[in-house]
């Protein structure tokens, strides 16, 4: 009876040896093709990025490239922040939610229910319209004259007044635009019906909640611990141009790294700020008036990677580019923040979830 008890736990231990020892084989051999992907983009000398692989809301592959500043010779470490850009527009859209679920706005709501002066050329603008991207508004960032006011510290009104007599350049839900001054006119409406600045609304009812203690609305005057420099390569490096945060303001005013964006994938997955009804009015893949797809929900693109759906979302701002995709049928998570606007992590954030697939399946290949 002895021997039969002493060979089940011998073979159990076994298994579970083996298991280990192909699991940690595995993410040797992974960590090793990442390193080659990305020790090919980035010169140690030079701006670089942070990278992070997660799975299962687990990181399995962090690591730094290159500079945070050239100047002082300062490496970067995987705690650095950094300008997230246009990722600020996961937290609008989402801090839109939270407002939709405490039943303090609708969807349909018109924007001049917010903005009564604004002037909407006869079409019905809807909160819906302004995160999906389809509401026809002309992007302030394609307006002549914008850099006239980049450096000026503007308030959200006053931001609008810059775009809002602009001939629209469709009706609404006509077609599919990628467009910053619905994000800004989000902004506005998360500041009147929540009474709070934007930037305080977020670090409220989203940082401090999740307790991202690296992540802040941008500021020139701050010091913010861990954050770094800047850059554009246009014949050599220089420091990012100074801007305004008041002009990327709700569409691109944020900043995080690495880690606390983990933080907030992984409090999105689990239900921490809106229910899943709500949440998932995010995710979903909205049809335009001729019912073509927009593969564009509130706040991400949704695409498909090695033929599984992909929610992601990138940013570009002055001096930084960031990357961000997300798995949801296998809760693989893969983010690069860059600190030079030269060196975009788009596409080899998408190659290495596609690695991270392939290698996923060859290794369940490998166990049939």
């Amino acid at each position: 009876m002895k021997t039969k008890v002493y060979t089940k736990y011998l073979l159990g231990a076994i298994i579970v040896f083996l298991l280990h020892f192909q699991s940690k084989t595995f993410a040797q051999t992974f960590a090793s093709k990442v390193d080659s992907l990305l020790d090919a983009k980035y010169i140690p000398s030079e701006p670089g990025g942070v990278f992070l692989i997660a799975k299962n809301g687990k990181v399995v592959y962090k690591k730094s490239f290159g500079m945070a500043n050239i100047e002082l010779d300062v490496p970067l470490k995987t705690e650095h922040i950094f300008e997230i850009g246009s990722m600020t527009k996961q937290f609008t859209a989402v801090s839109i939610l939270i407002l939709l679920e405490e039943g303090k706005l609708e969807l349909e709501d018109e924007i001049t229910k917010y903005i009564p002066d604004y002037p909407t050329q006869g079409k019905t603008i809807t909160i819906h319209h302004l995160l999906n991207h389809t509401s026809g508004i002309k992007s302030y960032t394609s307006i002549k004259g914008l850099m006239g006011i980049a450096k000026k510290d503007l308030s959200p009104l006053e931001l609008i007044d810059f775009f809002k007599n602009e001939p629209m350049d469709f009706s609404p839900g006509e077609k599919y635009k990628y467009n910053n001054s619905g994000y800004i006119i989000l902004g506005y409406i998360i500041e009147s019906i929540s009474g709070m600045s934007y930037g305080d609304y977020v670090e409220e009812k989203i940082f401090n909640k999740l307790n991202m203690t690296s992540s802040f609305y941008a500021s020139h005057r701050k010091v913010f611990k861990n954050r770094v420099s800047g850059y554009h390569n246009r014949d050599g490096f220089t420091n990012a141009m100074h801007i305004s945060f008041t002009l990327p303001y709700s569409a691109g005013s944020l900043l995080s790294n690495v880690d606390d964006m983990l933080t907030w994938q992984n409090a999105l997955r689990d239900y921490k700020l809106v229910s899943k009804n709500v949440l998932d009015k995010a995710f979903t893949n909205y049809t335009l008036s001729n019912n073509e797809a927009t593969n564009y929900g509130y706040g991400w693109n949704i695409k498909e990677i090695n033929d599984t759906k992909s929610l992601e979302h990138g940013g570009s701002i002055f001096g930084f580019k960031s990357m961000g995709v997300y798995l949801p049928a296998e809760d693989i998570y893969v983010i690069g923040l860059n600190n030079c606007d030269c060196n975009s992590p788009t596409k080899i954030t998408r190659e290495i979830a596609s690695l991270f697939l392939e290698e996923l399946d060859s290794m369940a290949t490998n166990d049939n």
